[in-house]
């Protein structure tokens, strides 16, 4: 079984016991986290599509933590000038596992 749901402007794919990583919001690792914005869910056979979202489903699931991405470096340069910068570039992300996935 799984569901697609919105959060922080984006949409994943959510399983049971699957982990994501979403853009960073307030939570203390171990709290649990509802998403009420489901798009769309499956059981293996049926689809449910909302329109635009699923009555009475949602996902639950725990915070494990706030984890960094990889590391973006940006290049400026300009020609015959003697202007060389490179800077980096981290983002945080909040890290949940998915401990249940209710289909309406």
């Amino acid at each position: 079984m799984y569901a697609i749901i919105r959060a922080g402007g984006k949409q994943f794919r959510a399983e049971k016991g699957m982990t994501l990583q979403m853009p960073l919001f307030d939570a203390k690792p171990g709290s649990k986290v509802t998403f009420d914005e489901v798009l769309l869910t499956s059981d293996g056979t049926t689809v449910k599509a909302g329109t635009p979202l699923v009555k009475g489903a949602k996902v639950v699931a725990e915070v494990v933590g706030e984890v960094k991405g990889i590391k973006i470096y940006i290049w400026k340069f300009k020609r015959r000038k003697n202007y060389r910068r490179k800077t980096g570039h981290r983002q945080h992300y909040t890290e949940v596992r998915i401990t249940d996935v209710k289909a309406g």
